[in-house]
């Protein structure tokens, strides 16, 4: 039997192949070990192509984006990251059509810049609008559920399907996508037309907003901490004396406390130590229980 590179390269180009990778150089977090593979895929033929070879040779595999929001342990990953480059955004009538791997920062740009509004909110978000649309991202009032139309999404069986708004079960940073192995191939959102003043006043006062309140100076994955149902996260790791503190180069941020950064050559152990540190505080402190917004992966 050929091995897995072997068959891969078949249909995949060497050069989107890259084995034994740094997941540091693939994530915002800036940290993480080695992929055995690191593929970058450019369709949808070839990501299924991917998968059915991964499957055929019980090789894990994990979909990426932009690596904004996830954290590689310090062993690395056993199996292949898929990073899609699926990217192009095209205008269609009343909507716009956006591949997974295409950025929510450049989607909202283009709504934007076209006088058309709803995106106001998203438009500094640095993920990929299939990371977005999986976790229901979303800020200063503004989520991803609210301009979503549908998404197209390859199951586990490699089949192609279509949901609508309502069957994504979108729920605070959370949608059917988080709870189950399906793959967004691409999302289409509705245009509605807006004063092109008022939304780049929005979007401005937005980044000011962003910037003057989140370290956007460090590397982090961005908030690290999921919102309570009757309690702001944030707030509670503050009133806890928490900021600052650090474990090796992890740091809970002086200017955000719900932001966990890599402050000084971060390791992945020292984050996840961090993480479980806050979380063993605040349950302490004040009886709640904080959840991730970060998604852990590896080994």
């Amino acid at each position: 039997m050929i091995s897995y590179y072997d068959k891969l390269v078949q249909n995949i180009e060497k050069k989107d192949i890259l084995i034994n990778e740094p997941m540091s150089k693939h994530t915002s977090f800036k940290v993480g070990g080695n992929a055995d593979y690191f593929i970058f895929v450019r369709n949808i033929s070839d990501l299924k192509y991917v998968l059915k070879v991964s499957k055929e040779y019980n090789i894990e595999t994990f979909i990426i984006g932009n690596g904004t929001n996830i954290l590689v342990k310090d062993k690395g990953f056993r199996g292949a990251i898929i990073k899609l480059l699926m990217d192009k955004i095209t205008f269609d009538d009343n909507k716009i059509i956006a591949e997974a791997g295409a950025s929510l920062i450049l989607l909202s740009n283009k709504v934007s810049k076209s006088g058309f509004t709803g995106f106001e909110g998203l438009s500094g978000i640095p993920g990929s609008v299939g990371g977005a649309v999986r976790m229901n991202a979303g800020a200063f009032g503004n989520e991803i559920k609210d301009v979503l139309i549908e998404t197209r999404y390859l199951d586990e069986n490699l089949e192609e399907h279509t949901i609508n708004n309502k069957e994504h079960n979108f729920e605070y940073r959370k949608s059917i996508f988080s709870t189950n192995k399906y793959i967004i191939l691409e999302s289409s959102f509705k245009l509605e037309k807006g004063d092109i003043d008022q939304i780049e006043n929005k979007i401005k006062e937005n980044y000011t907003k962003r910037t003057t309140s989140q370290p956007l100076d460090k590397p982090s994955a961005g908030s690290t901490f999921k919102r309570g149902e009757d309690f702001i996260t944030a707030k509670l790791i503050d009133d806890a004396g928490l900021k600052g503190y650090r474990i090796g180069g992890a740091e809970i941020s002086t200017k955000h406390a719900g932001f966990i950064i890599n402050n000084n050559n971060a390791t992945a152990d020292d984050i996840i130590k961090l993480i479980k540190y806050t979380k063993d505080v605040i349950k302490e402190k004040f009886g709640k229980v904080i959840q991730t917004e970060i998604i852990i992966i590896g080994e």
